[in-house]
Order: C-alpha cells, then sequence, then structure tokens
C-alpha cells in the first residue's frame, strides 16, 4: 500500500472529525443517509452516463490503484540495457535473440526484438511511441472519470441542499420537519465538498504523478533500445539514460552503474 495516500487521505478525515469534535458537535450529528444517497450515489450514477458502464463500475478500481505502491527498477533497467548494449557490440545485434526470453518488460522485450529483426531505427521509434501513446490515453481515460466524479459530487452536493430548503419551505408549519430537511440541505453541500477536495481531486492528483512516472520510464527505455541499435558505447548509453533521472536518483545509480 502507498503509505503517503494512506496518509494523506486518513490525516484529513483526522483533521475533519477533530474540528468537528473540538467544536462541540458529535460525529453522529454529520451522518445523514439521505445526504449519502444524493452525493455519493447520485454522483456515481452520473459516472455511468459519463463514462459508460464499464468506467462507472470500475472506478473503485481506478481508485486503488492510487493507493498501490508503484515502482520502477531504474538501475535495474539501466544495468539490464548496459549489458545487452556490452554484448551487442561483441556478439552482434543477433545475439541478443537469446536473451530476450528473460526480459520481464514486454515494452523493452518489443523493442529489441525489432532490434533482432532489422527494423529501421525510425520505425521502431514510431512503433514504441505509439504503444506509449495509447498507454497514456488509457491512463487519461481513467483520470478523466475521477476527475468527472470529482465535478459531479459538489453539484449533487448543492442539489441536495436545495432539496433540502424546499421541503423545509414547503413545510414551515411542521417544525418536526425542519430539522431533517436543513440537516439534508447543509450535509449534502458538506458531503459534496469532501468527497471532491479529501478523496477525488488528490486520487486523480495521484494517478497523474503516477502516470508521468512511467511514461518518463518508457521514454528512458524507447531511447535505450535505440541506443543499443545505433552500436552505442555502454557508457554513453549509460549517460543517456541517467539524464532521465533526478538529481538525487541520478547520483547514486549512477555510481552503481558506472563504477567500473
Amino acid at each position: 500500500m502507498d503509505l503517503g495516500t494512506l496518509i494523506g487521505l486518513g490525516g484529513c478525515f483526522a483533521m475533519v472529525a477533530l474540528g468537528i469534535i473540538t467544536g462541540g458537535s458529535g460525529l453522529l450529528t454529520f451522518v445523514d443517509i439521505p445526504s449519502v444517497l444524493i452525493v455519493v450515489m447520485g454522483s456515481w450514477f452520473g459516472l455511468f452516463t459519463f463514462g459508460g458502464i464499464a468506467n462507472a463500475i470500475g472506478s473503485f478500481k481506478i481508485i486503488s490503484m492510487a493507493m498501490k505502491v508503484t515502482s520502477f527498477d531504474t538501475k535495474g533497467i539501466i544495468v539490464k540495457l548496459m549489458s545487452m548494449s556490452e554484448k551487442a557490440r561483441r556478439e552482434g545485434l543477433l545475439a541478443l535473440e537469446e536473451e530476450l526470453e528473460d526480459l520481464d518488460d514486454e515494452f523493452v522485450k518489443k523493442g529489441l526484438r525489432l532490434v533482432v529483426d532489422g527494423t529501421d531505427a525510425e520505425v521502431i521509434r514510431t512503433l514504441m511511441e505509439n504503444e506509449l501513446s495509447q498507454l497514456q490515453g488509457r491512463h487519461s481515460d481513467k483520470i478523466g472519470v475521477i476527475n468527472m466524479w470529482a465535478t459531479l459530487a459538489p453539484g449533487l452536493g448543492m442539489l441536495g441542499t436545495v432539496i433540502g430548503l424546499i421541503g423545509m419551505l414547503k413545510n414551515l408549519e411542521d417544525k418536526s420537519a425542519l430539522g431533517p430537511n436543513m440537516a439534508v440541505a447543509l450535509i449534502t453541500t458538506l458531503y459534496g465538498s469532501m468527497m471532491a477536495n479529501l478523496i477525488l481531486i488528490p486520487i486523480a492528483g495521484k494517478l497523474k504523478s503516477k502516470d508521468g512516472a512511467e511514461t518518463l520510464v518508457k521514454e528512458m527505455e524507447i531511447e535505450g533500445v535505440l541506443s543499443i541499435q545505433a552500436g552505442d558505447n555502454p557508457r554513453i548509453l549509460a549517460m543517456k539514460l541517467l539524464s532521465y533521472l533526478d538529481p538525487a536518483d541520478r547520483k547514486s545509480v549512477e555510481a552503481e552503474v558506472m563504477k567500473d
């Protein structure tokens, strides 16, 4: 599990709960089933219109992706590409074919198979960048679903407020109805704001960050594959790949991969 995401979500709700308690109110005061139905379920059903059945049902799985730790073994990728570069320079590009089955990264494997097959460098770049573009498109669609939910939730909150106010105004003579209607009017706005600002917008941002990290790794791998095809010196290859890392990571990885 991604500890940062858990701390962020847990901390946000803890601070809201602490504010409620220290303000002299009980937490149960802010529990209202009609408001949950209007905001949470109403906004979720709106996703069926926006993205279809599959995206609406899959929205919870998309949210779960933000909870997972995404780790890219950049040092391992660089070391492996350098090793294959050395072998290609020593034994020729065809010698890489026996190494392909041991690769876990399908993206690199497809690129190197094209290299072994003698495919032109521009064709390889086009094919690999097209695959990366499709990956980014799928990620963008998923992030779009969460962003749309973040847009719908406050809107349904305001709708609940209007519903509560209408119910209150139509039953002013019934004092017993004023409290429940006022609760719906105010709590739905609270729920919509909390859903958007405490959950959905931060999760969409986390998913966008994960997409950026994966995109950077894929761009690095494209550069590595094309560098191997061009017959670059392994040290030159390492310098190209290291340029994709931030300075702190670059320093530690550089010490390992270029120690010889």
